[in-house]
């Protein structure tokens, strides 16, 4: 990791061009027999012992070979490329409630689960809502429209493919090192102002204490690392209030460049799944997006994944700055989620 005077270059694991991967096998992982067979086991074993979700632990879903593994992936995904995507989820031998604890059960051994709405929701169904996209209150994930390139409120976002859509719905990955590399190379200037904060919108989300909005940059350089927090969506919803004041031309044109590098031919990775894949991937060095998708009339055949926010438990440093966002930011302590006055952890077992 080299520093230079202007930016800090970095030739990590998780500094990679889509184009250099895709091709590799090795950010695959695949569940054996002996793996499914565990996850049913301790799935069961919670079940017989009356254990609720939300109390789900590493300690009582043991996973005695399949611990080890993904002990070796999370290590990877803090501290080398950033994500790994697994296949094999038996999600057809599972009810519902089975697969969301066997969902959080293994995400119970990379961090702690996360609320991920006023609601309380420590599982998120990303699913068509049928809703109105324009809301100002209403996230993306609830609808079939695109995505753009952000990253969520935690330190791992984890998602499992239930079912497909008819057309389209890609999941994409993007490194946010090397888009910030490349602007450094086009537009030095314009990687500045993303260094700057943008006001963002809570979207009704509002913390004890806190306003509407916040101020967010979309990279910080902290402790020798580079750390991204981005959601555009954020950001265009913050100037649906009088006291925000417009983008200015240069802030526009700097977030247009982050998200047009991000999609360029050669920077991000697709992933096209099918029912039991998974990823889970560390938002401080990533960009997620989906693509549009048209989904199916028969609700029985819908488009359905399931998602954690975890918080790391051997995380990174955050700049002081994400206290406004995650409001804990103590290595080894809870942080990020949505945190709201009373709320109550949930796990239910359809999209609301």
């Amino acid at each position: 990791m080299a520093v230079q005077t202007e930016a800090i270059i970095y030739d990590g694991p998780a500094n990679w061009k889509g184009a250099d991967i895709r091709d590799s096998d090795n950010w695959n992982f695949r569940l054996t027999g002996v793996h499914i067979q565990e996850i049913k086991d301790a799935v069961k074993k919670s079940m017989d012992d009356g254990t609720d979700i939300v109390d789900l632990t590493n300690e009582n879903f043991k996973l005695p070979t399949l611990a080890g593994e993904l002990k070796r992936l999370y290590a990877d995904v803090i501290n080398g490329r950033g994500f790994f995507v697994g296949h094999g989820m038996p999600v057809a031998d599972l009810d519902r409630e089975e697969v969301i604890r066997a969902w959080i059960g293994i995400g119970t051994h990379l961090g702690d689960p996360l609320p991920q709405n006023a609601k309380g929701h420590i599982i998120g169904h990303v699913k068509d809502l049928r809703r109105d996209a324009s809301d100002k209150n209403q996230r993306t994930f609830g609808t079939n429209e695109r995505q753009p390139y952000h990253t969520d409120n935690c330190d791992i976002v984890g998602l499992l493919c239930l079912k497909t859509p008819k057309s389209g719905g890609l999941f994409s990955l993007t490194s946010s090192y090397a888009v910030y590399e490349e602007m450094m190379k086009r537009r030095p200037d314009l990687v500045k102002i993303l260094e700057q904060p943008y006001i963002q919108d809570r979207r009704g989300e509002v913390p004890a204490g806190k306003q509407d909005t916040y101020e967010m940059a979309a990279y910080y350089q902290h402790k020798g690392r580079l750390l991204s927090v981005i959601d555009r969506n954020y950001v265009k919803a913050a100037q649906n209030h009088d006291y925000v004041p417009p983008l200015s031309q240069d802030q526009n044109d700097a977030l247009d460049m982050l998200e047009a590098i991000a999609e360029e031919d050669g920077f991000y990775l697709d992933l096209e799944w099918q029912p039991g894949a998974f990823a889970f991937v560390h938002n401080h060095q990533m960009f997620h997006s989906r693509t549009a998708y048209e989904d199916y009339e028969d609700i029985d055949k819908m488009r359905h994944n399931l998602r954690l926010w975890l918080s790391a438990r051997t995380g990174w440093d955050l700049h002081p700055k994400f206290e406004e966002r995650y409001g804990e930011i103590e290595v080894g302590k809870k942080r990020g989620g949505i945190i709201l006055p009373g709320i109550q952890l949930t796990t239910p077992m359809e999209a609301e």
